[in-house]
């Protein structure tokens, strides 16, 4: 970007990086979320237009080639598999999702990779210092979401990118992606209950505001619904004359042997999605030259590669601790998904059971990271299959924590019973607080861990879990608690017999290391969940 343009930044404190400035500029945009409706002074949806005519972002969006993609599971995954499929395709790709696990620069993707600092910093403050100048009480400035929204489409624009893949962050029809008036195609995806204080408490309600991304005549597509949210999809499609198709989950023998780059059994149907975006996307730009895109008994190569080259953070994610000094490796090993409503901490657990029965320690074909998509399925499941007997000693553990908008009542229940149906106890639960804060991005967005952090949400967690194995099958088969969980509990803030509350996450972990550094026959295998912020929260840690 050129000086011209703007890109200069603001004027920088000294005792600040021209990042950590950045990043508090950005932090003083955060709210509390509310519903994106008229009555909201300041939050109205109107006021989009207004920051897009600020920015000069009309015309250029006018023309942006974009697949908008809202729903309540599998958004991101959805997205991350259409982009590594066009570019694949040889497209230069856009891709904005939500929300970020570490770095606020994960949310804008060029090529498939995170903005670099210095194209992230021109772009935010070309556009920060022309909305401070020339927003008023009247037209204020724009929240956190909607100035990354903003943000995203002048990056996309001004790089030039074949395709813009924008991801929904709450709802739709509200929402900041939504200033599109004319998307190439949309996608929705698996609906269910969430953010249910702002969205509706019904999932017709949930699935009227997803629709909001619906325009007069532009395909969309679905995966199979509720009856409830699939009566209301259709009901919008046909208001607006949509052509709205439902998919099934992708045939795994069209990948030719190989496997899904992101994990789990759910991520065929959101592939499936991600194939009828790519297709029509293709097709309606005028594309359909380029690939071949008649046969349907195979999928064209390029589509293949970016279904089994795709790689999401967060998402059935195993992460080895690399901080324990130990001739063995794999000692202390984080599993981590960010479900987070009940529907997917079931696919969770689920994958959770079967993974640490394949995961094999001294092994590294089955981290996703190392790209075991290239391997032949067989290959992959023999490999997983010949150690079994080292799992004798596994020991998994929960490190948990959610929103108090959720209820853990659902959560923890379905998380439990899934894991049981599958012969997974879990020896304990750890509480935790969060580590960053709602009102902070940035390296300075985390709370000290000393004794004034309120744990009561935490202690509400651990009742509800010690209740839960009371008179549980997973209670019962975890009576006999492990020698080398009983004993040095003095980290933790209140210990029961199946469960523990820290102080902060740090704590916990170094616990869980402790544990693990002093009894050598012992391997933990710990599942973090309920969270995408504490998935993010432990991955810095991890892998600092």
């Amino acid at each position: 970007m050129s000086d011209q343009e703007g890109g200069k930044g603001s004027p920088k404190s000294s005792s600040l990086s021209p990042y950590e400035e950045a990043m508090e500029a950005l932090s003083s945009l955060i709210t509390r979320r509310t519903r994106a409706d008229d009555s909201n002074v300041g939050d109205q949806f109107s006021l989009l237009y207004d920051y897009l005519k600020m920015l000069e972002l009309e015309e250029p969006i006018a023309n942006m080639k974009v697949i908008h993609v809202a729903g309540t599971k599998g958004k991101g995954s959805t997205c991350t598999f259409t982009e590594s499929i066009l570019r694949n395709c040889g497209f230069r790709t856009g891709l904005f999702t939500s929300p970020h696990l570490i770095d606020i620069r994960e949310r804008f993707r060029l090529d498939g990779m995170e903005i670099c600092e210095e194209k992230f910093l021109a772009y935010f403050w070309w556009c920060y210092d022309r909305l401070k100048e020339k927003t008023d009480d009247n037209i204020p400035m724009p929240t956190y979401f909607r100035f990354l929204a903003l943000l995203a489409f002048k990056i996309f624009a001004a790089e030039q990118v074949d395709v813009a893949i924008m991801e929904v962050g709450l709802g739709g029809k509200y929402d900041a992606t939504n200033v599109v008036q004319a998307p190439i195609v949309c996608g929705i995806t698996s609906l269910g209950y969430d953010h249910m204080e702002i969205l509706g408490n019904t999932l017709g309600e949930i699935a009227g505001e997803k629709a909001g991304i619906f325009k007069n005549r532009i395909p969309a597509f679905t995966v199979p619904q509720p009856d409830e949210a699939m009566h209301v999809l259709e009901e919008k499609a046909s208001q607006l004359n949509v052509p709205l198709q439902v998919l099934t989950p992708l045939d795994a023998k069209l990948l030719n042997g190989l496997r899904l780059g992101l994990e789990g059994e759910h991520q065929y149907l959101n592939a499936g999605l991600a194939i009828a975006l790519c297709f029509t996307w293709l097709k309606r730009t005028g594309h359909v030259g380029d690939i071949n895109l008649e046969q349907t008994d195979t999928l064209p190569e390029q589509f293949i590669k970016g279904l089994t080259s795709a790689s999401l953070q967060g998402r059935a994610q195993i992460v080895p601790d690399q901080h324990i000094k130990s001739e063995r490796s794999n000692e202390l090993v984080f599993f981590l998904d960010g479900a987070h409503s009940p529907e997917s901490m079931e696919v969770c657990a689920r994958w959770f059971s079967l993974a640490i029965k394949e995961y094999n320690p001294d092994q590294t074909l089955f981290h996703q990271q190392l790209n075991n998509s290239k391997l032949p399925h067989e290959v992959v499941k023999s490999t997983h299959h010949g150690e079994r007997g080292s799992q004798r000693n596994s020991t998994p553990i929960l490190l948990f924590n959610c929103l108090t908008v959720r209820d853990p009542q659902l959560l923890l229940p379905q998380l439990m019973k899934t894991c049981a149906d599958h012969g997974v106890y879990f020896k304990k639960a750890l509480f935790v607080p969060s580590l960053s804060v709602f009102n902070k991005v940035g390296p300075q967005a985390f709370t000290p861990a000393d004794s004034k952090v309120d744990l009561s949400w935490q202690f509400n967690l651990q009742r509800v879990w010690e209740n839960l194995m009371q008179g549980s099958k997973a209670g019962r088969s975890t009576d006999i608690v492990s020698e080398e969980l009983k004993d040095d509990m003095e980290m933790s803030v209140s210990n029961c017999d199946h469960s523990a509350v820290f102080l902060s996450l740090p704590l916990a972990i170094k616990w869980l290391r402790d544990r693990v550094q002093q009894n050598q026959s012992v391997r933990f295998q710990v599942l973090v969940t309920g969270s995408l912020h504490l998935v993010g929260d432990v991955l810095n840690l991890v892998k600092k």
